[in-house]
C-alpha cells in the first residue's frame, strides 16, 4: 500500500455510515448524478421518441443516435480538463458550469426545429448537446473523486451518483413522454432544460475540492501518463483483453434496449403507457439489481459476479421475444421490462466495479474516462445499426441476435476474470 494512501487514511478515518450518509457530500454527489444523468436520457429517450412520432424511420433515428459518440471519445480532451481551468471557478467547477449553462441552451432550443424540414440541425445540435455532456461528465467524475476520501465515502457516494443518474431518466423518460401528448414539443423541451439548473446551482454553491494533486505540468504530460501506465502494468495481449472485455460484456443488453422506445411504440404502446410502465419499472428494476448487486460483489467478489451476472443479462434478453408476440399487453411489457433491467443493474454493478479495480489512483481522471468510454461504445454502436438491422430482420430476430452477441464477453471472461480465481488475489490486485 502506498504512503499517500496510507496518509489519506490516517487523515480520514473510517467513519459509521450513518455519518457518511447524512454528510454534506453524499448530496453533492446526488446532484452530480442527476445533471450527469438528464442531457444522456434527452438524446437517448425523448429524442427518439419525438423522431419517431413525427414519422422518422427507424433506420434514420439508428444513425441518428451515432450522435452519442462524443461519450466514447471523451477521453481524448479529458487530459485539456485535468491541465486547464475555464475560469476562476478552478479546474473542475469552471467546466462543469461552462457546459452546464451550454446544456440548458442547447436541450431548450431542441423542439423549435420540426424533424419534417430540418433534421440535419437536429442532429447538429444533438451532437453539441452529447459534446457539452460527455464534457460535464469528465469534469463531474474528477470532481466526486477529488471529494471523497475513504473507502466507505467512496462506495457510498459513486452508489448515490449512479442511482440519482438514473432516476434523472425521470425526467425525459417519463415526464417527457406525459407531456408529448398535451403540450407543444418546444415547451417540452424547454421544460427539460430547466431542471439542469440543478447542476448551474451544484456549480455555483460547491468549493473547488483540496486535493495534492496538482495541474500536470503540461499537456502532453497529461495525455501520455495515463496510457503509459496502463500498457506498463501488464504485457500487451493481457492489455487489450481487458480493453476488449469493457467493449464487448455489455454489447447484448445495450443492442436489445438501443431502440426501446421505438419498440415499444411498434408493439402498440401509448406514449402514456411507455412513460408510467415502461419507463417506470425499468428505472427501480435497475436500481433493485443494482442494489442486490453490490451485495453480491461484496460477498462473492467481481470474477464471479461478472459470471453470473452476465448470464442473467444474456438470458433476460430474451423476455423482449416474448413481448414482440404478447403484443401490447402492459403485464408482459412490465415483467419483461423488470427481468430486463434488473440484469442491466446487476451486470453495471459488476462491469463498474472491474472497471473501477483496473483504474490506477495515478491517473485517474483520464484513465476513468477511457474506461468508461469504452464501456459505453457497445451502447452508442448499436443505437447507429439497430435500425438497420430491425428494418432488415424485424424485432424477433433482433433481439435473437442481441442474445448472441452478448456471448463474446462471456468467453473474455475466462481470460481477465476467471471464475475460479480466489477472491483474496482479486482483493490484492
Amino acid at each position: 500500500m502506498s504512503d499517500s494512501h496510507n496518509a489519506e487514511i490516517k487523515d480520514n478515518p473510517p467513519r459509521p455510515w450513518l455519518d457518511v450518509l447524512l454528510d454534506r457530500r453524499m448530496l453533492i454527489c446526488a446532484a452530480t448524478g442527476f445533471a450527469s444523468g438528464l442531457p444522456l436520457y434527452v438524446v437517448m429517450q425523448l429524442v427518439p421518441a419525438w423522431l419517431r412520432l413525427e414519422g422518422v424511420s427507424l433506420t434514420a433515428i439508428g444513425f441518428f443516435t451515432a450522435v452519442q459518440y462524443p461519450y466514447v471519445l471523451k477521453f481524448l480532451w479529458a487530459p485539456v480538463l485535468e491541465r486547464y481551468p475555464l475560469t476562476r471557478l478552478g479546474r473542475r467547477r469552471s467546466w462543469m458550469f461552462a457546459t452546464q449553462v451550454g446544456l440548458i441552451v442547447l436541450i431548450g432550443s431542441l423542439g423549435f426545429w420540426p424533424p419534417s424540414d430540418a433534421l440535419t440541425m437536429i442532429v447538429l445540435i444533438s451532437t453539441a448537446l452529447a459534446l457539452f455532456s460527455a464534457t460535464q461528465d469528465i469534469a463531474l467524475d474528477a470532481f466526486r473523486r477529488e471529494i471523497l476520501h475513504t473507502d466507505g465515502e467512496l462506495a457510498l457516494g459513486n452508489t448515490i451518483h449512479v442511482q440519482a443518474y438514473r432516476i434523472s431518466g425521470l425526467v425525459p423518460g417519463t415526464l417527457g413522454l406525459i407531456l408529448a401528448g398535451s403540450i407543444s414539443w418546444e415547451l417540452n423541451f424547454m421544460i427539460m432544460a430547466a431542471f439542469m439548473s440543478v447542476g448551474v446551482v451544484l456549480s455555483l454553491l460547491v468549493s473547488e475540492p483540496e486535493t495534492e494533486a496538482m495541474a500536470p505540468p503540461s499537456l502532453w504530460q497529461a495525455t501520455v501518463v495515463p496510457f503509459q501506465e496502463f500498457f506498463q502494468r501488464r504485457a500487451l495481449g493481457p492489455a487489450m483483453a481487458v480493453l476488449a472485455f469493457m467493449v464487448f460484456y455489455k454489447l447484448g443488453d445495450n443492442m436489445a434496449t438501443a431502440l426501446a422506445t421505438p419498440f415499444y411504440l411498434d408493439m402498440g404502446f401509448s406514449t402514456e403507457t411507455i412513460g408510467l410502465v415502461a419507463k417506470g419499472v425499468s428505472l427501480w428494476a435497475v436500481i433493485l439489481g443494482s442494489v442486490i448487486g453490490a451485495f453480491v460483489v461484496a460477498s462473492i467478489g467481481i470474477n464471479r459476479s461478472l459470471w453470473i451476472f452476465g448470464l442473467v443479462q444474456m438470458v433476460t434478453i430474451l423476455g423482449f421475444v416474448w413481448l414482440t408476440y404478447a403484443g401490447a399487453d402492459p403485464w408482459v411489457l412490465g415483467i419483461v421490462i423488470a427481468g430486463e433491467y434488473v440484469g442491466v443493474g446487476l451486470g453495471t454493478t459488476a462491469s463498474v466495479a472491474f472497471i473501477a479495480r483496473e483504474t490506477s489512483k495515478l491517473a485517474v481522471a483520464t484513465q476513468f474516462a477511457m474506461f468508461t468510454a469504452l464501456a459505453s461504445l457497445p451502447r452508442v454502436v448499436a443505437s447507429s445499426f439497430s435500425g438497420v438491422i430491425v428494418d432488415a430482420i424485424g424485432w424477433t430476430e433482433f433481439f435473437y441476435l442481441s442474445t448472441a452477441l452478448a456471448i463474446p464477453g462471456m468467453l473474455l471472461l475466462f481470460w481477465v476474470a476467471p471464475f475460479n480465481q480466489p477472491y483474496e488475489r482479486e482483493k490484492a490486485a
